[in-house]
């Protein structure tokens, strides 16, 4: 099977990111690359896709989102309602769960870059929904923010440990969720709708 080799430029092309950064990224170590004997950098599409992989990135020509994408996943539709309509000013695309096992179906479907995540839920818990995202290597890069109406000591080591990024305790501020949705999704390659 033959290769497909890029230069450093043609590797930012491919990933939407400029020259600078792709070599930041392979100085670093985080992308690997060889030398040739001229002091250019090569770097083999196989090891491209997996840096592109693991930081939720998506080929330029295959994928340009409009929007960022969050995913609400809570059973009360009052609280999904207020989620919604604060992400849509935001200026992110969303999508609902009401379970668990949805949160399974639309996080491979509708691919997010983000999960509001309740952990009281009846059939699969925000902890399994969790700890499910975060073991599959295909969708560990997605940022988890979550949230709970049961603020307890024990509930908060408990999802941190099955890999959420942030923890808000219910009743929320509207202002700070959207402050951890800005933050958890800044620098992920699909940008912001403008409002």
């Amino acid at each position: 099977m033959k290769k497909i080799i890029f230069s450093a430029p043609q590797a930012a092309r491919h990933c939407s990111l400029s020259r600078g950064t792709i070599w930041k990224y392979i100085k670093t170590g985080d992308l690997k690359a060889s030398m040739t004997p001229g002091g250019h950098y090569r770097v083999h599409k196989q090891d491209l896709e997996v840096f592109m992989r693991t930081r939720g990135m998506h080929p330029f020509g295959a994928y340009q989102p409009l929007r960022k994408k969050v995913l609400i996943v809570d059973d009360d539709a009052k609280v999904q309602k207020i989620i919604a309509r604060l992400i849509t000013q935001g200026g992110y695309h969303f999508e609902i769960a009401s379970d668990g096992f949805e949160a399974g179906v639309k996080v491979m479907e509708f691919k997010p870059g983000l999960v509001i995540l309740d952990l009281i839920m009846p059939g699969m818990d925000g902890f399994e929904v969790c700890r499910r995202i975060k073991n599959n290597p295909s969708t560990a890069h997605i940022k988890i923010l979550a949230v709970t109406g049961y603020d307890t000591p024990e509930n908060r080591t408990r999802i941190m440990a099955a890999g959420a990024d942030r923890y808000l305790a219910k009743p929320f501020d509207l202002k700070a969720l959207l402050d951890h949705v800005d933050s958890l999704l800044e620098g992920t390659e699909a940008v912001k709708v403008q409002k």
